[in-house]
């Protein structure tokens, strides 16, 4: 529901994986085989003399250092801002008011109904229930109209027919307070606090 670039976190992460994988599959592979130690200084030494062989050749008359030193620090600086934004863009789309109404009865203002408001009083009506162990809200906006995302974790055994249901409930209820229909989402999941938790019995 939320605004957050999945597809490009996907990316990174893989990308970020693969580097990963291939450092320690490198290190394991030296440790193993002593053997391709040798290969390896031989291979980094020649990258080393690559590296210092283009650095002396982009080095201006007159100047110490290569100009690809101030080319390398505008490359960082434009990561540093695409990472920045790339952050910003993290769970974009929360919205502060679930409803609004304006009643054109001559008065000026609008009636205004704010999230934290609703997901404060579901969330405590959802942890009435002895069925759930925790549950999260929140609202997002999607398409320019707010909705809640609901999380609830059931307990071990119990059905999550039963909990939808009771959330439907409350999400009906809440309907009615407002007076119209709010998009909602429902995620039923478990954990390992739901797993390891165990619902109380009558003595």
């Amino acid at each position: 529901m939320n605004e957050t670039p999945r597809a490009l976190n996907r990316v990174l992460l893989t990308l970020i994986g693969l580097l990963l994988a291939a450092v320690g599959a490198t290190a394991v592979a030296l440790a193993a085989a002593p053997a391709l130690a040798g290969t390896w200084h031989a291979v980094t030494r020649r990258a080393g003399a690559g590296v210092e062989n283009v650095l002396a050749a982009t080095t201006l008359p007159g100047q110490r250092d290569s100009w690809l030193w101030i080319v390398l620090a505008l490359v960082m600086l434009v990561l540093i801002v695409l990472m920045i934004a790339w952050v910003a863009q993290q769970g974009k789309g929360r919205a502060s008011t679930l409803a609004a109404d304006y009643n054109d009865d001559g008065g000026p203002g609008t009636v205004e109904l704010g999230a934290a408001v609703a997901e404060q009083a579901l969330k405590a009506a959802l942890l009435e229930h002895e069925e759930i162990l925790h549950a999260t809200v929140a609202t997002y906006e999607f398409r320019g109209t707010p909705g809640l995302r609901i999380r609830v974790l059931p307990r071990k055994g119990v059905p999550p027919y039963l909990v939808a249901e009771q959330v439907s409930d409350l999400v009906e209820a809440l309907d009615l307070v407002i007076g119209r229909e709010t998009p909602v989402v429902i995620s039923i999941g478990t954990s390992a606090r739901a797993r390891l938790g165990r619902t109380e019995r009558v003595h």
